[in-house]
């Protein structure tokens, strides 16, 4: 999950990370009052989750809370990269004489953690690795033994800071570590972190990734959801404990195991160039395909208006055919009236000879059998093109 810049923020400093006032409003009356209890000049900036911004004109510096209203009013609703600003960020504004970087993520290809530091901060590290290569840290973190002291020396002699601030920013670097952990987080990134004419280290703008699989141990991160953007049907599919991903495409996908259900997307797509049809979703039902898990699955795809046709591919494992055309049956006389659209399945695997001859004796007006992946989702696609 990517959180907004002010939640962030606001997460920052709930572990001590330091940073500036700031308030999230979502009308310019809103914007006035913020910047009214801040004083002086303030910077508002749109709130979505999209780089950019300041090119896009979604972020201001207003001189005064009057000044504040306006531009918040010209900001919010802005479309930046197709996405619509419903909030804006109100910060207090303070003279920067530096601009750093600082960022922890999760390193999976070498299967540990990442801090990745620079003195050029306020631009695109992509940037400056292909620009300035020799002005970016990449430190490597045991996560057996974190962020100590000698990993915050390498970070600082890495990054170029300078002596005088070199305190300040291991103090942060431990801070953001904390948070990191504490957080189950796969990414905390700090740019810029400046250095303020009065010698101070603070987080100016954050952009933080939570690990969703960790959210059973967080639950204040459910605030922290943005559900005005999330998809109905994933949301559905999420209280169900499905495995499950909105694709723009005609043919719905049912699988058992996420190699199986990557494979068949491309073999749908493939299959549907023929007829100009796409995939149009990622559903893993996992390894227990029971009638109510099968159920669950066909409801949330036959809900999806965009698609014309569904095709169940399973390979019988732990989970024999003969217990998934059971399932598939049994799903159907559950969803009753609901179901109206083709199915297509294809079973092998463990049993599969009884799974199919059990969806053969149930002989449901909905249901083709093929023995192929190939041939199935040629069919399928066939179908929804229909």
């Amino acid at each position: 999950m990517d959180l907004f810049e002010y939640q962030a923020r606001d997460l920052f400093e709930s572990h001590g990370v330091p940073v500036l006032a700031g308030a999230v409003a979502t009308t310019p009356d809103q914007a006035y009052e913020a910047a009214k209890s801040m004083g002086g000049k303030v910077v508002v900036k749109a709130q979505v989750k999209v780089g950019g911004r300041g090119k896009a004109g979604g972020v201001k510096l207003a001189v005064d809370a009057e000044d504040a209203k306006e531009k918040a009013a010209a900001i919010l609703g802005m479309d930046i990269k197709g996405h619509t600003v419903h909030k804006v960020m109100i910060a207090q504004a303070a003279p920067i004489v530096s601009e750093y970087y600082l960022a922890i993520l999760l390193d999976r290809a070498n299967r540990d953690f990442l801090v990745m530091a620079s003195v050029a901060g306020g631009m695109e590290i992509e940037e400056v690795a292909h620009t300035s290569p020799e002005k970016l840290a990449r430190i490597s973190i045991d996560p057996n033994f974190g962020v100590t002291a000698e990993a915050a020396a390498k970070v600082i002699a890495g990054g170029q800071f300078p002596a005088d601030i070199a305190p300040q920013v291991t103090e942060v670097l431990f801070k953001l570590w904390a948070a990191f952990v504490a957080e189950d987080a796969t990414l905390m990134e700090i740019n810029p972190l400046v250095k303020t004419e009065d010698g101070r280290i603070v987080a100016l703008d954050g952009k933080v990734t939570l690990d969703d699989n960790a959210s059973f141990r967080h639950a204040s991160h459910e605030a922290l959801i943005d559900h005005a953007a999330t998809n109905p049907l994933e949301a559905l599919a999420k209280e169900k404990d499905l495995n499950y991903v909105k694709l723009d495409g005609e043919v719905g996908v049912i699988g058992n195991g996420a190699g199986l259900v990557m494979s068949t997307l491309d073999v749908v797509a493939y299959a549907g160039e023929k007829y100009g049809v796409k995939p149009a979703n990622f559903l893993d039902i996992g390894g227990g395909a029971s009638a109510e898990v099968m159920a669950n699955g066909l409801s949330i795809i036959l809900g999806d208006t965009d698609v014309k046709s569904v095709f169940v591919n399973v390979f019988g494992g732990i989970t024999a055919c003969d217990a998934v055309a059971n399932g598939i049956v049994a799903a159907l006389a559950i969803l009753g009236d609901a179901a109206t659209k083709p199915i297509v399945v294809r079973l092998d695997g463990n049993n599969v000879l009884e799974g199919r001859r059990i969806l053969n004796e149930a002989a449901h007006p909905l249901i083709e059998q093929l023995d192929t992946m190939d041939g199935a989702a040629a069919r399928a696609a066939e179908l929804a093109a229909k």
